[in-house]
């Protein structure tokens, strides 16, 4: 299949690369950055221009992914113009382009927070390009697979990585500092198995579909900070602060009714601890 990668070089992009060429695929990036991985060629864009986002699609290209855009919560809460420009008018882009190319299958990278009343702009960005998405189907029809992805994580050392952040801080300064009380839930999934699965809905069983990516590995935040403090074997120091917890969700990022979904977990699966080493062994090497 001939395929498309907006945001290919971010981090879960260069994942969701590796696994469309494990699966067969002639994959573009269209990114800001190149990805240096063999047989993938590289489009220079920016999803802001309707120019360049029209040239990185090629006539009748099998799919289109969207993983380009603003992806950090927090930072996003700070820069609402930035976020809505890049993850609404940007995948408007993508879409519209799409369209032009008469593409067989778009797929939008979205979130759980795209489900629930947390998530200030960044939430918002993602519920209205879904919209949008559906739109798309229904006017032009433009098939569409929606990837709501729950706590990504792997061993890279790039911006997002949440878990990476914490074990390379805990090993670096014994500490572990996090803006909540811990007794956030959340369902980690490896880079990885997201990937696979982000490939896996290619089937036509997923077309026109809402799709949850989560892990089967549910724990508390501070679970996840015991279990790092345990692979590591040093005591570290663990501060929680219960009111810096503003803009993400406890227990569920359900906060009304949303367009039905199909949960798809992979199996086998990345173990957790077996992630989490991996985490640490990256941090050493490169340190």
């Amino acid at each position: 299949m001939q395929t498309v990668v907006f945001g290919g070089a971010g981090f879960l992009g260069s994942y969701l690369v590796e696994e469309l060429l494990r699966a067969g695929h002639t994959v573009t990036v269209a990114d800001r950055r190149s990805l240096e991985i063999e047989g993938v060629a590289n489009i220079r864009c920016d999803i802001r221009d309707p120019e360049q986002v029209r040239n990185a699609i090629p006539e009748g290209a099998d799919a289109v992914y969207n993983l380009a855009g603003f992806a950090n919560l927090d930072r996003a809460v700070e820069q609402p113009r930035e976020t809505l420009d890049l993850n609404v008018m940007g995948n408007l882009n993508v879409l519209l382009a799409c369209t032009e190319r008469r593409v067989g299958r778009f797929v939008y990278a979205s979130s759980a927070y795209a489900m629930s009343d947390k998530g200030s702009f960044y939430g918002i960005s993602k519920l209205t390009s879904e919209k949008l998405t559906e739109e798309f189907y229904k006017k032009y029809r433009l098939p569409y697979t929606i990837l709501r992805y729950g706590s990504v994580y792997a061993e890279r050392d790039v911006d997002n990585n949440y878990i990476f952040s914490v074990v390379k801080t805990a090993i670096e300064t014994g500490q572990i500092v996090h803006s909540g009380d811990g007794q956030e839930v959340r369902e980690y999934i490896h880079a990885r198995d997201a990937a696979r699965l982000s490939v896996q809905i290619l089937d036509p069983e997923f077309e026109n579909e809402h799709v949850i990516l989560t892990g089967t590995e549910r724990m508390r935040r501070v679970e996840l900070f015991k279990m790092i403090e345990e692979i590591l074997g040093n005591p570290l120091d663990i501060q929680l602060d219960a009111e810096g917890y503003h803009h993400h969700y406890r227990l569920t990022p359900y906060s009304f009714r949303p367009t039905m979904s199909k949960k798809l977990v992979a199996n086998p699966h990345i173990d957790m601890g077996q992630g989490l080493l991996e985490c640490v062994r990256a941090v050493y090497e490169r340190g």
